[in-house]
């Protein structure tokens, strides 16, 4: 299964792709790893990346579907993946259409997970990350079993400096302006599945498997 995760910021798309990586068997396909991976491994993507994030410009998009291409073509995601974080816009969807289409592939399904802006601030504002293994958590919706700790890997948990309720709403703005006409875009291919993210996480992640499996 090739599909793509939709959704604003804190609308629980981390755990939701946990979900479903698990449930399938396919690689979770995130362009901050990948971004990540590349500078950590030093790689000629990687440097070239570096360059733009230490300038605190935006990775553009020929450099960024480049790595993505890189790792698609990757033994792992030969049946299938989990694209997160790509596309954001209708530029990024038309080149992933084409490299899909020059390794003989295309999209299955664009999972977009819908919730009210107020509640995303909400959201955002009390989540919290594992310092060494990336998982996240929320003070009210998804507590950690011990404070502070990680229950994945017993990291400390941490809040992003950008986490507050200015600068989400800024990246919510964002997503309207750039990310929401993937929607339609994608709507009108006949692949979305919207699925209402203002439910518990259990029964988000429940209804996504079974909309997945059809």
């Amino acid at each position: 299964m090739r599909a793509i995760l939709l959704g604003p910021p804190g609308a629980g798309k981390g755990t939701q792709a946990e979900t479903i990586v698990n449930e399938f068997k396919i690689p979770h396909v995130s362009t901050g790893d990948m971004f990540r991976k590349n500078i950590k491994e030093e790689t000629e993507l990687g440097k070239r990346v570096k360059e733009f994030l230490d300038k605190g410009a935006l990775v553009p998009d020929e450099l960024t579907i480049e790595i993505v291409k890189d790792r698609l073509l990757q033994d792992d995601c030969r049946n299938g993946f989990l694209l997160d974080g790509f596309p954001r816009t209708i530029e990024q969807a038309n080149a992933l259409d084409k490299v899909l289409g020059d390794m003989d592939q295309k999209l299955d399904y664009v999972v977009n997970i819908q919730v009210d802006s107020k509640l995303l601030v909400d959201r955002a504002v009390g989540r919290r990350i594992c310092k060494d293994c990336g998982q996240t958590y929320h003070i009210i919706y998804n507590k950690p079993k011990k404070e502070d700790i990680c229950d994945k890997c017993g990291g400390e948990l941490y809040q992003r400096k950008d986490d507050t309720e200015e600068t989400v709403a800024n990246r919510i703005n964002v997503y309207q302006e750039q990310t929401k006409p993937l929607i339609e875009y994608y709507t009108n291919k006949g692949i979305i599945l919207n699925i209402n993210g203002e439910q518990p996480i259990d029964k988000v992640g429940s209804d996504i498997i079974s909309n997945l499996r059809g």
